[in-house]
């Protein structure tokens, strides 16, 4: 069943979280589509625009389109993360995402204003819904480079969020994107979180930058040939938890999956080096991400909730 984020928002908020995954291949869509109906939890499929640059789009939505055909009764939305005017327009002509997101964060306040506003506009059109950001997060994701960022402001939200019409909110916390988050060791910022809920009580916030970041896998890859920084570190379990309570909704993963394909990838080749046949770690991939996922489905209280939207 393919749901606009904001139906989906609509049960969850300040009871659990859904998790929203970046996908670029097969092996991730099918194992995250597996996860959602093992555990009976509604998901967030989410493709960048370095994602449908890269496999293409028509090919990511023909991925997702089957993978709904074989999981009928997955409850799930379809998300443009991080988008751009140029993607946004070609997304409304698809009639398949029921979600955008609109990445103005960069720009001066009365311009990113002024972005998210058009976006809305034509996408409400369409009946899709639109996740916007303020503040921004350091750190890198896919294509996208930024060396430091700066906290939500919490006296600005509400004014946002009442000129753009946006249904959904990312802030910064304290996240980042990529392996190497929280060098200064500060975690969230949940002073801040507060203030915004306080602002814009009962409004869905979206967490971006996520991922755990496992030391135990970061120390599997570097075991098996990887250099992976052995103090990346991300998001606690416990700061997760209580971060679903003050309006977290949607909380975007990425960086854990990656790290996870890397290790079950090094490992298969330096255990079998005669192997080159890409479909058996495939399928080790596959497993493996159904049951991390399944994890963080667990840990944002999402399992058994697709229930409340059928």
């Amino acid at each position: 069943m393919r749901l606009t984020t904001s139906q989906l928002f609509e049960k969850c908020y300040g009871q659990f979280a859904i998790p929203a995954v970046n996908v670029f291949f097969m092996e991730e869509i099918l194992g995250l589509f597996r996860a959602a109906q093992r555990w009976n939890a509604p998901v967030i499929v989410q493709t960048t625009p370095f994602a449908r640059d890269y496999a293409g789009a028509e090919m990511l939505i023909s991925m997702v389109t089957a993978a709904e055909k074989m999981f009928p009764n997955v409850v799930f939305a379809l998300h443009l993360d991080h988008g751009n005017e140029e993607h946004i327009e070609h997304v409304l002509t698809q009639d398949a995402y029921t979600s955008v997101m609109i990445d103005a964060s960069h720009d001066p306040f009365e311009r990113n204003v002024h972005r998210t506003r058009i976006v809305v506009e034509k996408a409400h059109e369409k009946g899709i819904s639109v996740e916007a950001e303020l503040g921004v997060l350091a750190g890198v994701e896919d294509d996208l480079s930024v060396a430091e960022g700066y906290y939500t402001q919490p006296d600005e939200v509400v004014h946002f969020v009442e000129l753009t019409g946006c249904d959904s909110l990312a802030i910064a916390i304290g996240t980042s994107h990529g392996a190497y988050k929280f060098s200064g060791g500060k975690g969230l910022q949940f002073s801040i979180l507060r203030e915004i809920q306080k602002k814009i009580p009962g409004f869905p916030l979206v967490l971006h930058g996520g991922s755990n970041v496992n030391p135990e896998v970061v120390k599997r890859i570097n075991a098996a040939g990887g250099r992976i920084n052995p103090a990346a570190s991300g998001v606690k379990d416990e700061e997760i938890k209580a971060a679903i309570p003050l309006g977290i909704t949607k909380i975007n993963i990425a960086t854990d999956f990656r790290l996870l394909w890397t290790m079950i990838n090094r490992e298969f080749f330096r255990d079998f080096p005669e192997e080159f046949a890409p479909t058996t770690p495939g399928k080790k991939f596959m497993d493996a991400y159904e049951d991390y996922l399944g994890g963080k489905i667990k840990l944002l209280n999402a399992d058994g909730k697709a229930n409340l939207y059928q």
